[in-house]
């Protein structure tokens, strides 16, 4: 994941800055400082553990609380002397209850690029019993025609003015319209790119 050797701990007096972001949105947590110690811990049983400069001692966020920041990824940056940590945060990060320490709101936007790359995952290996694989298998005229009945279903539930229900449709819609990008080989950031540049005109 990361070689410890090649950090700079010397800098800060045997410290490296962390920062905390949650895996799943991108999002900043918190921040937190490390040391040799704490992040060969840290790698080991994959929850964050911090050195608190205040009490002189690790700690492992949520040993007391519960809310653990489980470890999927550690990036240094091009001086080797702050990292960033990927978690899974289970519950809310901040003492104060809130999710993140800097007022953050929770985003799930990054879903949606895990999801777009699970959909070219599957039509990669075609797993036996999956939704998706029986749309690829069954070809392009019947993903679109996916999409066209759930862009028809979205408009009647916005019709029919039910919260829930328009929710319900939007999501089938952008599933399906997804695997029709897939199947067209149209990655899901030229579609990003093309937005920005119209909203810079």
């Amino acid at each position: 994941m990361i070689d410890i050797e090649k950090l700079d701990f010397e800098k800060l007096n045997g410290l490296i800055p962390a920062i905390i972001v949650d895996n799943n949105s991108n999002d900043i947590l918190m921040l937190g400082f490390v040391n040799r110690e704490s992040l060969k811990i840290s790698l080991e049983t994959k929850r964050v553990t911090f050195f608190s400069r205040s009490r002189n001692t690790l700690w492992t966020k949520g040993e007391t609380s519960g809310n653990y920041l489980n470890l999927v990824e550690i990036k240094s940056d091009c001086d080797d002397d702050t990292l960033i940590m990927y978690v899974n945060p289970v519950g809310n990060t901040c003492h104060t209850g809130e999710y993140s320490c800097f007022n953050i709101n929770k985003s799930n936007l990054k879903f949606l690029r895990t999801l777009f790359d699970l959909l070219k995952d599957r039509k990669e290996k075609m797993p036996e019993n999956s939704y998706t694989t029986k749309l690829f298998t069954r070809g392009e005229n019947r993903i679109i025609q996916k999409v066209g009945e759930e862009a028809v279903e979205t408009v009647i539930a916005a019709k029919n003015n039910d919260k829930k229900e328009i929710v319900d449709e939007v999501s089938d819609l952008i599933f399906h319209l997804f695997v029709l990008l897939v199947e067209k080989n149209i990655d899901i950031e030229e579609i990003i790119e093309n937005l920005i540049n119209r909203h810079k005109k």
